[in-house]
């Protein structure tokens, strides 16, 4: 049994050490999706459907021992909800937040610019890691915000565009079949109360069609960073669970 972590955008594994230091088991993974801090596959689009892929391709390799416990955040999120329905065979547990697979989900400001040929590229020329992380320095504390932003580079830019640009329409396309797993394994969806990219709104939603436990921290889309005792306390009663 493995419990794999999937990080988000414009993030990278590193984003769960500090849930991963407050864990009492040592058979966890935590992943770069391509180009986020790791080599781009030759012929890999960077689109959702290719990175669902290539996590399923990840979870089937750790299945071979067992189901797999599942975390994501932010996107990782997104395409762990993605495997999951796919796959749900492979998976033992899910854990989840800030991720908007949901037909009433509006495509955050940023979001839509990056999804705006012409706009996306600008936007991403200003987003140098020194600005990136003065930005996050409103979500997070400065040496995360320093961690986050030494990662992104010029492939990492694309593959973020690409990526938006293929989820224009995610929640429709995507929402039904994790519908359809509904209470099939245990969930567990954790937020920030504060978190302007994916309301709470949407937490409840999710929970509710997961038939999943909500756990709402004081804080805002990164909880990984912020509440890492309090988000590896409820992955553990989660995965009692499975």
């Amino acid at each position: 049994m493995t419990a794999l972590f999937v990080h988000g955008v414009p993030d990278t594994h590193r984003v769960w050490n500090r849930i991963r230091a407050e864990l009492g088991r040592d058979d966890v993974v935590a992943v770069d999706l391509p180009g986020f801090g790791a080599p781009v596959p030759d012929g890999f689009d960077a689109t959702k459907e290719a990175y669902a892929a290539w996590l399923t391709t990840e979870v089937e390799r750790l299945a071979a021992d067992g189901p797999v416990d599942l975390v994501g955040h932010d996107w990782g999120g997104n395409l762990v909800q993605r495997v999951a329905s796919l796959r749900p065979e492979l998976v033992r547990t899910v854990a989840l937040g800030g991720c908007p697979v949901d037909e009433q989900y509006t495509w955050h400001e940023m979001a839509q610019l990056w999804q705006t040929p012409g706009v996306g590229e600008h936007v991403m020329d200003a987003m140098t890691p020194e600005a990136l992380s003065a930005f996050l320095t409103t979500e997070v504390d400065a040496e995360a915000a320093a961690e986050a932003s030494a990662a992104v580079d010029d492939t990492m830019k694309r593959c973020i565009l690409s990526l938006y640009r293929s989820a224009v329409t995610v929640g429709a396309e995507w929402q039904p079949a994790v519908d359809a797993v509904g209470g099939r394994f245990p969930a567990l969806v954790l937020w920030g109360r504060g978190d302007t990219y994916v309301t709470t709104a949407f937490s409840e939603r999710l929970a509710q069609r997961l038939h999943a436990e909500l756990v709402v921290f004081e804080c805002g889309h990164w909880w990984p960073y912020r509440e890492p005792a309090a988000s590896a306390a409820a992955l553990e009663r989660l995965w009692a669970r499975g």
